[in-house]
């Protein structure tokens, strides 16, 4: 019988501890399928966030750094500079980068750091029961917007990959989704590449990931797929490169 597809070398064989429909496990997939497509792992460091991947440094084959909340792209760069030929990576999600975080990555950034970020948008947070996020969509639901964002005294989601595209520092950005199959080979070339990059000592590169919580929003996978991903989240994170030098 002809092999179609084989698990990732990097990709620890042990269970994950995510919620049905919860999309960090492909997201983890396409990470460990880069590292092996480089050939990598053995010289890649990743930091782990606080957040629903907090847990993150036992499903990779490699080494691994946990961080405190919001500070992995501080951690990161202290990595990288003591260990310029490593591979370092973070992985976050939206609540640990674009709101406890955002200092951190906005000034790894504009630095300019040879490191690749791979950043879960969810628009909520996860771990830590529901919480409206930097990126939470107006009018969405969450446990401290039981009304739903409301545009007055909460504003706007942050869209952090358009933020981060116009700093001098960062050289590769890119918004993809996981809500179809198509769009997840999508996002594994973005992932493979913003690691290429950084190999190739083209400086900081994020990938934006535009992921499910199926719990949290109170929806069946499936219908957060095509709900709130395809008809609520695109609109307001249209997908595609927003920078590449």
């Amino acid at each position: 019988m002809a092999v179609v597809f084989e698990k990732p070398k990097a990709l620890a064989n042990v269970p994950l501890h995510y919620c049905p429909g919860c999309t960090h496990g492909i997201a983890h997939r396409l990470v460990a399928q880069a590292l092996d497509a480089l050939d990598c792992a053995d010289n890649t460091i990743g930091v782990a966030p606080v957040g629903c991947a907090v847990f993150a440094y036992d499903y990779f084959n490699c080494d691994m750094q946990e961080a405190a909340h919001g500070r992995a792209p501080a951690v990161a760069t202290g990595i990288k500079r003591v260990c310029p030929e490593s591979v370092v990576f973070t992985y976050q999600g939206d609540g640990d980068l674009a709101a406890i975080g955002l200092a951190e990555i906005t000034s790894a950034a504009m630095r300019g750091e040879n490191i690749t970020v791979i950043f879960i948008n969810n628009a909520i947070y996860g771990m830590t029961g529901g919480q409206m996020a930097p990126t939470t969509l107006v009018g969405q639901k969450a446990t401290t917007a039981p009304y739903g964002r409301q545009l007055v005294g909460q504003g706007s989601p942050i869209r952090v990959s358009e933020m981060i595209a116009t700093l001098d520092g960062a050289t590769y950005v890119e918004r993809v989704s996981l809500h179809d199959a198509a769009n997840v080979n999508r996002a594994k070339r973005a992932v493979e590449k913003a690691f290429r990059r950084q190999i190739e000592k083209k400086g900081f590169s994020m990938v934006e990931i535009l992921s499910t919580c199926p719990t949290n929003w109170g929806l069946s996978p499936v219908e957060a797929l095509n709900y709130i991903i395809k008809e609520q989240m695109l609109p307001v994170y249209p997908l595609g490169v927003l920078k590449e030098e």
